[in-house]
């Protein structure tokens, strides 16, 4: 395990130790990827789009407790909201995970920007 866990919530190490919604979308409307550079970490984010809404959001990371957690966190926030208002802070993820240390905030933002780069392309796709 990436971390001390002595610095994390209940909350995020539950997410972090089982995970929510990660797996793959099979045939996705969308996908959208983030990397924080400066540690690596990688989340997917798949979407399946219903009458303007998220149905189903998954997620595939590598990276360490904060961004897995933040990533489980954010798919859960995500569900079911309408594509108008499915951007999301790393200040509401860190918040719904119980707080985050403030030298992970970063790590909070990599699966809401995956999300947000889901969106965009399922917008385009439609659009075109």
């Amino acid at each position: 395990m990436s971390g001390d866990i002595r610095y994390y919530t209940r909350d995020v190490i539950d997410h972090f130790r089982k995970p929510r919604n990660q797996r793959s979308i099979e045939a996705p409307d969308a996908e959208g990827r983030a990397i924080n550079r400066a540690c690596s970490d990688v989340v997917r984010v798949q979407i399946k789009v219903e009458d303007g809404k998220l149905k189903d959001v998954a997620f595939k990371a590598q990276g360490c407790v904060a961004c897995v957690a933040a990533a489980s966190m954010t798919t859960i926030l995500a569900m079911g909201r309408p594509l108008d208002d499915a951007e999301l802070s790393r200040e509401e993820v860190a918040e719904a995970l119980g707080g985050l240390p403030e030298s992970k905030m970063d790590c909070s933002v990599i699966a809401p920007n995956a999300l947000a780069y889901a969106v965009q392309q399922y917008l385009s796709s439609a659009a075109s």
